[in-house]
C-alpha cells in the first residue's frame, strides 16, 4: 500500500512534468511584442514644441477661454506642459500645469476603469442585470420582450437611456438617495437595451452606485484608494471645497461678450460620470497608465488594473457613427469611424490610426484627451469655461505631431515560426517538387491549391522578375499570417501566406504575385 507522503509526491511529480511539457511545447514561448523602430523619437517631437504652444493659445484666444493647460505625454512620460489664462479672473490667479480643473465626463473612464477592477476581483459579471445591485430597477423595460439592461449596457451607453446633457450636467451633488427616488419613479427608455447607443449621465452615476454597494464605501473614496493614490495622482479631488484655493479653477461662461462664473456643484452620486478635478500633471500618470497597456507583452504587471483589462477598455465595444465626409482640421479628408468603449471614446480614420480617449463638458468647464496607443503619443488639453471645445486642437495637435515628426507606429517583429516558414516556402518555388511531402503544408492546402496550377502560376511570375537578387524578411501582419518579398532583376515577386492555429502552425494559405519594381 503506498503511503499518503509517497502518493502526495507522485501526484507533485506528475503535475511538475505536465507544467514542464507544456512549457517546452509551447508555441508561443518566443513571442516578442512590438517596437518602436525609430531613434530620437522625442526629440523629433521637441522641435514642434513651438507650434504646440501656437495651436492651443491661439484655440485660446478665439474661443474665450479664461484660463486653460495642456500636456504631451509619450511612452508614458509627461514630456512637455504649458498653460495660459487665469483660474481665477477676479483674483488674476494665473493657470498652470498643477491648476486643477473639473474634468467632467473624462470622469468616467475612471468609474468604468473601477468597475472592470471589481470584475477582474470577482465580486461583479459585466453581463449581470443591473437589478442585482439596484433592485429598484427590476423589470424595468421599454416593453416587454426587451431585455434586463446588464452592467455592461451602462458601460457602452447602450441601457436605452435618454441622451441626457444638459440634465445629467447639473445633478453632480445628488444624493444616493436621489438617484433611487429617481428610479423608484420609472424611468423613460429611449430604445430598448442593447441596441443602440446613446449617451447616458445616469448609466454611469448607477455604476457609481454599483461600486459602493458591492465596495461598502463610496465610488470616489474607492477609485481613489485603488486608481488613484497607486498612480501618484496626489492633484486629484472629487469635492472641490477640499481643493487648495490658489490651485483650484473657477468656471466660466462667455456671455455678451463677458465671463460670468458659474456655480461649482459639490461632489454627489453623478460625480462618478463628470465630477474629478485633478492638474495636467496629476492626469498625465493616468494617461500614461493607459499607454503602458500597449503592446501586448510578457512584463510583469506593474499598475493597479490588469494591463489587458485596460486593453479591453480601448475596445469599440457600441458602434457610434461612420463620418465619410470627415476631415481633419488640416483639411484633409479621411473618414473616421467612431464608437463607445468602456468610459472611453474609439476612432479608427482611413488611414488606420486608432484613437482612444474621451471629452469632457460641464458648465464652466472643457477637456479632453486622447492617445494613440500604436504611437505611444497622448495628448490633454483642459479649459474653464462652459463645454470649452477642445478635442479639436487635440486632434489638430496630436494629428500635426505624428505627421510632422513622421512618427511610425510599433512594428511587429515575424515570429520565428513565419520566418521558418518562409524559408521552407522559398526551398519549394517555383516548381513545388515534393511539396505534399515537405511537412509545412495544412492538411487542407492541397485541397484548395493545386500543385500542377501552383507550379505554372510560380514558373510564369518567376520568369518575368528574372534572377532572384534578394529574398526580403517577413513583413507579419501578426503572429500567423504575413507577406514577404522576392527582389527579381526585372520584377518583384510579393508571396503571402497564413499559418493554422495547431502545433506546430503549418501553411493553410498561400498567394503570389508579381509586382513592378
Amino acid at each position: 500500500m503506498i503511503s499518503t507522503t509517497k502518493l502526495i509526491a507522485i501526484i507533485c511529480g506528475l503535475v511538475l512534468s505536465v507544467s514542464a511539457t507544456a512549457q517546452t511545447n509551447n508555441p508561443n514561448a518566443a513571442y516578442q511584442p512590438p517596437a518602436f523602430t525609430e531613434a530620437d523619437r522625442l526629440k523629433k517631437l521637441e522641435a514642434l514644441f513651438p507650434i504646440v504652444d501656437k495651436i492651443y493659445k491661439e484655440y485660446a484666444d478665439k474661443n474665450h477661454f479664461p484660463g486653460y493647460a495642456y500636456g504631451i505625454v509619450l511612452d508614458g512620460k509627461l514630456v512637455y506642459a504649458g498653460s495660459g489664462g487665469y483660474t481665477d479672473i477676479d483674483k488674476k490667479i494665473p493657470a498652470t500645469t498643477k491648476s486643477m480643473f473639473r474634468i467632467a465626463s473624462m470622469s468616467k473612464s475612471f468609474t468604468a476603469m473601477a468597475i472592470l477592477k471589481l470584475r477582474d476581483e470577482g465580486k461583479l459579471k459585466l453581463d449581470d442585470p443591473v437589478y442585482l445591485y439596484i433592485p429598484e430597477m427590476k423589470g424595468q423595460k421599454l416593453s416587454k420582450d426587451a431585455p434586463e439592461i446588464t452592467i455592461r449596457n451602462l458601460m457602452t451607453h447602450s441601457a436605452g437611456f435618454p441622451e441626457d446633457n444638459p440634465w445629467g450636467d447639473r445633478q453632480l451633488a445628488d444624493t444616493d438617495a436621489d438617484l433611487i427616488a429617481l428610479i423608484k419613479k420609472g424611468i423613460s427608455f429611449s430604445n430598448a437595451p442593447g441596441l443602440a447607443y446613446e449617451y447616458s449621465n445616469l448609466g454611469f452615476a448607477m455604476q457609481g452606485y454599483i461600486i459602493k454597494k458591492i465596495t461598502g464605501m463610496p465610488y470616489s473614496d474607492y477609485i481613489e484608494k485603488n486608481i488613484w493614490k497607486p498612480l501618484g495622482m496626489n492633484q486629484a479631488q472629487w469635492e472641490y471645497t477640499k481643493v487648495p484655493a490658489n490651485e483650484l479653477a473657477h468656471g466660466y461662461r462667455w456671455i455678451n461678450n463677458n465671463w460670468r462664473e458659474e456655480a461649482l456643484l459639490h461632489d454627489g452620486i453623478y460625480g462618478a460620470m463628470g465630477g474629478m478635478i485633478t492638474s495636467i500633471e496629476s492626469f498625465s500618470k493616468y494617461v500614461a497608465l493607459h499607454q503602458s497597456a500597449w503592446p501586448v507583452r510578457n512584463d510583469a504587471e506593474t499598475g493597479p488594473v490588469k494591463r489587458s483589462s485596460i486593453r479591453e477598455m480601448h475596445q469599440p465595444w457600441r458602434f457610434a457613427s461612420l463620418n465619410a465626409n470627415y476631415k481633419y482640421p488640416s483639411g484633409r479628408a479621411c473618414p473616421l469611424a467612431a464608437a463607445y468603449a468602456y468610459g472611453i471614446r474609439w476612432t479608427k480614420d482611413c488611414e488606420g490610426r486608432e484613437t482612444v480617449g474621451h471629452t469632457g463638458g460641464l458648465p464652466g468647464f472643457g477637456s479632453n484627451w486622447v492617445i494613440a496607443p500604436e504611437y505611444g503619443l497622448g495628448v490633454i488639453y483642459f479649459a474653464n469655461v462652459t463645454y470649452a471645445s477642445t478635442s479639436l486642437p487635440n486632434t489638430m495637435v496630436l494629428d500635426t505631431l505624428i505627421r510632422m515628426a513622421q512618427l511610425k507606429p510599433r512594428q511587429l517583429p515575424s515570429s520565428n515560426i513565419l520566418t521558418q516558414r518562409r524559408d521552407e516556402l522559398i526551398k519549394l518555388l517555383p516548381d513545388f517538387n515534393n511539396a505534399p511531402s515537405s511537412g509545412i503544408f495544412a492538411e487542407n492546402f492541397f485541397s484548395d491549391y493545386f500543385t500542377d496550377v501552383m507550379k505554372q502560376e510560380a514558373n510564369a511570375i518567376y520568369a518575368k522578375a528574372g534572377k532572384i537578387s534578394k529574398v526580403g524578411e517577413v513583413v507579419p501582419e501578426n503572429q500567423l499570417r504575413g507577406y514577404f518579398i522576392l527582389e527579381g532583376e526585372k520584377a518583384n515577386i510579393w508571396v503571402s501566406f497564413t499559418l493554422t492555429p495547431g502545433n506546430p502552425a503549418l501553411i493553410q494559405e498561400y498567394h503570389i504575385r508579381a509586382i513592378d519594381k
